[in-house]
């Protein structure tokens, strides 16, 4: 497991905490006008600052909807207040991970603090029409904007046209992501109305993983209607960067879910490495070799630093253009 400098500051959000709403962390603006209701979430995960700088700099920036609503969410705070730059691995939650809890079951079951957190997110998430999910990685490599399986999600990725790599994906085996809770989950044909995506801006700790979060979300703020170029190009100035030569669609076919903290590689990968032939070793899980499925296998973030029974500690991917 290399280890990692961080770099990012973590963000003052104290004047931003209370929320207009009610809820601690949220924050809703309702034009008056018809139009979408759009929400943005950040600290998901405790760990993952760069959502947070986001967020904070549209509230800096008087930000608000020309038609329809805007919420903005800071997630997980008690974990965010455990954050410490020397061990931020364990602040990313503090009993059970928030992103694996949107599911009706575990919603019903309230026993840990992220899911009691869940609960108070839950209205906010269940008005949502689109979501954008702002996270950032275990490991150095280049932002991912995930749009699970649905047509409308790849329409609105090529609108956006940012990062360069797309991943569509299922989801994952430990449990339901906001992403895909809800009507974000359903299919073309029954949500159509809805978009949700979730994008890795890269690293936890690299400054560059907040240009990433403010530049997607001021590209998805456009692309939802709830605010116009010149408020882009105005009060949020500088926000969107330069468009991607192109962009490449990554799809998952698979992944490898650890049996236990022991699992680990047997050689230093990297996110978006392409290994050559099928069949080829690249972990041992608890005894059990893991090998590629497939020629060109394109690995998506794989990180041990959160191994432990359950969890997606790598996943396979196919890569095609957008």
């Amino acid at each position: 497991m290399t280890d990692l400098h961080f770099e990012l500051a973590r963000p003052d959000i104290g004047p931003w905490r209370v929320g207009n709403t009610g809820t601690e962390g949220v924050w809703h603006f309702d034009s008056g006008l018809p139009g979408r209701h759009v929400l943005v979430t950040a600290l998901v995960h405790g760990n993952e600052l760069c959502g947070a700088w986001a967020l904070k700099g549209l509230l800096e920036a008087g930000v608000r909807p020309a038609r329809g609503c805007l919420t903005l969410a800071f997630c997980n705070l008690s974990a965010y207040d455990r954050f410490d730059a020397t061990a931020f691995d364990a602040s990313r939650f503090v009993d059970e991970d928030l992103n694996r809890q949107w599911s009706d079951d575990r919603l019903t079951d309230p026993h840990t603090t992220e899911r009691r957190r869940a609960l108070e997110l839950l209205p906010f998430v269940q008005r949502a029409d689109w979501l954008l999910d702002l996270h950032s990685m275990h490991e150095r490599g280049e932002a991912l904007l995930l749009t699970g399986p649905h047509v409308r999600n790849m329409d609105l990725t090529r609108k956006i046209g940012a990062p360069e790599h797309v991943v569509v994906d299922e989801g994952h085996r430990d449990g339901t992501r906001l992403r895909d809770f809800g009507r974000f989950g359903m299919p073309d044909s029954q949500a159509g109305e809805t978009r949700s995506l979730l994008v890795e801006c890269g690293f936890h700790g690299d400054v560059s993983s907040r240009d990433v979060a403010r530049d997607i979300s001021v590209r998805f703020l456009v692309a939802a209607e709830v605010i116009d170029a010149a408020t882009a190009a105005g009060a949020l100035a500088g926000w969107r960067r330069p468009d991607p030569p192109r962009q490449c669609v990554l799809r998952v076919t698979g992944g490898v879910t650890a049996r236990s903290s022991g699992f680990r590689f047997l050689d230093a990968y990297s996110g978006l490495q392409v290994i050559d032939k099928a069949d080829t070793p690249i972990g041992d899980n608890d005894g059990e070799v893991v090998t590629t499925p497939y020629d060109h296998c394109v690995l998506v973030m794989p990180s041990i630093r959160q191994a432990r029974a359950g969890v997606t500690v790598v996943r396979f991917a196919q890569a095609t253009p957008l």
